[in-house]
């Protein structure tokens, strides 16, 4: 991300920057908007019922998109205690990604209107390139956080999958090792090994079926 701005190509850092704090922004809203749904009310209490980058964002995880790619916002804290469903937990955690579906769906259709000139304020340069950012980010936000490692959403998902004794033996490995293996794969990544290149290309492939204009 830094090379951008050392190439000169500072309107592409800027775009691919506010692509993200909105990626990630929405990202926290569905998690805690669901909690709520749900009877929990611990993120709204906490002002994180918004789509405010300011109340999601954490600097040091900002900073981190910007110089090795990879980072993060503001966990949304909630309360298991209070949810009013056995499948809360499910839903809430699904709901972080599916925003992100959501994004990429609307920011992908919005790029094809515009190309096609049914939208003129968005068949220009800047207004494309930054549509196909948003819709790339987004799914890869989606598809990188439903991995069910360390503390990505997936590790909320998985275990409604299993049957109970493979879910307790799940979760208490990855309580154990989940973190240190996605730490593992972000900074081989860093270094240039592609690991997570499947999820670029599974993102590509995702966006193709999200066109419905």
């Amino acid at each position: 991300m830094i090379n951008l701005l050392l190439q000169g190509q500072v309107e592409i850092f800027i775009m691919i920057m506010i692509a993200v704090v909105i990626s990630l922004s929405f990202h926290e809203f569905g998690h805690a908007w669901t909690a709520k749904y749900f009877g929990d009310n611990t993120a709204e209490r906490m002002g994180r019922l918004t789509i405010n980058p300011i109340a999601h964002i954490d600097p040091m995880g900002l900073l981190m998109v910007a110089f090795i790619g990879f980072g993060y916002a503001k966990p949304v804290p909630t309360d298991p205690r209070n949810f009013n469903s056995h499948m809360a937990s499910l839903w809430v955690s699904a709901a972080g990604p599916g925003m992100n579906l959501v994004l990429a769906f609307l920011a992908i259709n919005l790029q094809v209107l515009g190309a096609n000139g049914q939208i003129e304020i968005l068949g220009g340069a800047g207004p494309q390139i930054f549509l196909s950012y948003m819709a790339f980010i987004n799914l890869i936000l989606m598809l990188f956080n439903l991995l069910p490692i360390g503390p990505l959403d997936g590790h909320y998902i998985l275990p409604y999958f299993l049957s109970r004794d493979n879910a307790i033996k799940y979760l208490r490995w990855n309580e154990q090792y989940g973190t240190m293996l996605l730490m593992g794969l972000v900074l081989l990544s860093i270094v240039g090994v592609p690991i997570f290149s499947f999820l670029m290309r599974l993102a590509q492939n995702i966006s193709r079926f999200l066109i419905v204009f």
